[in-house]
């Protein structure tokens, strides 16, 4: 499938802003799982491009208010056109080891409470990894809906702050907590896993457009990798757009920077995503 899609993010300030720096991960790649056929950012500064160890694209950009200016408004526009391949299962050798993605991470820590839940919950699995097995895209897929059902999808019950471990134990949570807790029960029972934000297109359902999901590594000796959608149980389709792949969301979250001045901030998210025809 092919779709257009602008992602707009607005801050507004109560005082003005003095300086500003931010780091955006809002330039999508192509790959085994699609092809980007244009992209475009617009942002108040000019954007530079950032190396990225995790295989993304990564731009940033600064500001510095004169004085006799009063900046109380950023506003970056990423939009462009992707063509999805439908592809869940893929090889990505050009990127880091899988190695690296059995790493803690702040929001998604392994834990022995999630090795004891893996093994009451997916004993199969559990039992082929202690073999030094590789794992079946049935096992993992009842794996990610085993995360579905312990940790419920209920909007503005945690924050982007909420760990793995707590969005586990409080068993609740919306898509990136979904999203953490399948990456650290996968580390925990010795699976290379990675977090993964984009979009998700579904009819007449924009606020699901923003969407978390994650890579599990199914063959480290040959960097094979299953992208798996938590959320809704299955293998990622041509409905889902990558935009980028990293530890967990800090690693990878749309829009971070720093600021000096600006008092109270707030932020206005729309994302649009319309299908085009091929």
């Amino acid at each position: 499938m092919k779709f257009h899609i602008s992602h707009t993010t607005r801050y507004t300030y109560s005082q003005p802003l003095l300086y500003s720096v931010q780091t955006l991960h809002l330039w999508p790649a192509s790959g085994p799982c699609q092809t980007v056929v244009q992209w475009d950012i617009r942002s108040p500064g000019t954007l530079h491009a950032q190396p990225d160890g995790q295989g993304n694209r990564v731009h940033s950009f600064s500001l510095v208010a004169r004085a006799e200016e009063a900046l109380r408004h950023i506003t970056v526009v990423a939009q462009g056109q992707v063509s999805t391949h439908g592809i869940a299962e893929f090889a990505d050798t050009g990127g880091l080891p899988p190695a690296f993605f059995m790493r803690s991470t702040p929001l998604a820590e392994p834990h022995p409470r999630m090795v004891m839940w893996a093994l009451k919950t997916v004993p199969a699995l559990v039992a082929a990894r202690a073999r030094g097995e590789q794992p079946t895209v049935a096992d993992l897929v009842a794996l990610a809906s085993a995360v579905a059902d312990k940790v419920q999808y209920r909007p503005g019950s945690t924050s982007v702050e909420t760990t793995a471990l707590e969005a586990f134990d409080w068993e609740l949570g919306v898509c990136q907590d979904q999203a953490h807790v399948m990456v650290a029960v996968c580390r925990s029972i010795g699976l290379p896993a990675r977090y993964v934000s984009g979009y998700f297109y579904a009819a007449g359902e924009p606020e699901l457009a923003s969407h978390a999901w994650v890579d599990v590594c199914t063959n480290a000796q040959a960097s094979h990798w299953l992208s798996l959608d938590v959320t809704h149980r299955c293998p990622t389709d041509e409905r889902h757009i990558r935009l980028a792949a990293a530890t967990d969301y800090t690693a990878c979250l749309p829009i971070k920077g720093l600021r000096r001045g600006g008092g109270e901030e707030s932020m206005v998210v729309d994302i649009q995503i319309e299908p085009r025809p091929n």
